[in-house]
């Protein structure tokens, strides 16, 4: 007489409900409470003050070097404008190259972003010279520079970035800086590290 099997023994049924057990209440908790204590020791060291000041940087060179690269393409002037009463980039595309902002011209206002200002707080001067904005040429009421067909700029300068925490309480690490050279119309970023300006992001 064949016997018969054990009640659980062979039996896949009986294998998958113990394989496909899930994560009980009390693991959950442990994992979020883990995950709380992480972010409590790492989020005060994120700096996103900084952070927003890089990302300044970034956007108002890209700007300067999207302005060139238009000049070229369109064939006539592009002019970028710098407000420095309400932190924000103008360009504006001078299809007659009069420098006038004319019927019909496309014209962009760009924001540097939340609490970027222009400014270099107690970081040295540059090259560039020690205005916030060291273009000496005005285009519609506005500290200018003008990059033409061939690619040039129409003078050598910068601008200077930071925070606007920076710039009440003097703090150097949250300077940038943009320097356009005149002759290739070239846009170099800059970044206030250890009492020097060093290039790159």
């Amino acid at each position: 007489m064949a016997e018969l099997p054990e009640a659980g023994m062979n039996n896949p049924t009986s294998r998958q409900s113990h394989g496909n057990r899930g994560f009980t209440l009390v693991e959950m908790l442990m994992v979020v409470v883990i995950i709380g204590i992480l972010t409590a020791i790492v989020l005060p060291k994120i700096d996103i003050t900084r952070y927003r000041v890089d990302s300044a940087m970034q956007t108002a060179g890209l700007l300067l070097v999207s302005a060139q690269q238009l000049a070229v393409t369109r064939q006539h002037d592009v002019v970028v404008g710098f407000d420095e009463a309400n932190a924000s980039i103008r360009v504006h595309e001078d299809a007659n190259n009069d420098g006038v902002i004319d019927a019909g011209e496309r014209v962009r206002n760009r924001p540097l972003g939340d609490n970027v200002v222009f400014g270099r707080a107690t970081a040295a001067a540059y090259a560039i010279g020690s205005a916030d904005v060291t273009f000496t040429q005005t285009k519609a009421g506005l500290p200018s520079v003008t990059f033409h067909r061939n690619g040039s700029a129409s003078e050598y300068g910068g601008v200077y970035l930071t925070s606007k925490r920076a710039a009440l309480g003097g703090l150097s690490k949250d300077s940038r800086l943009i320097e356009v050279e005149r002759a290739t119309g070239r846009t170099s970023w800059y970044r206030y590290l250890d009492g020097a300006w060093t290039k790159g992001f």
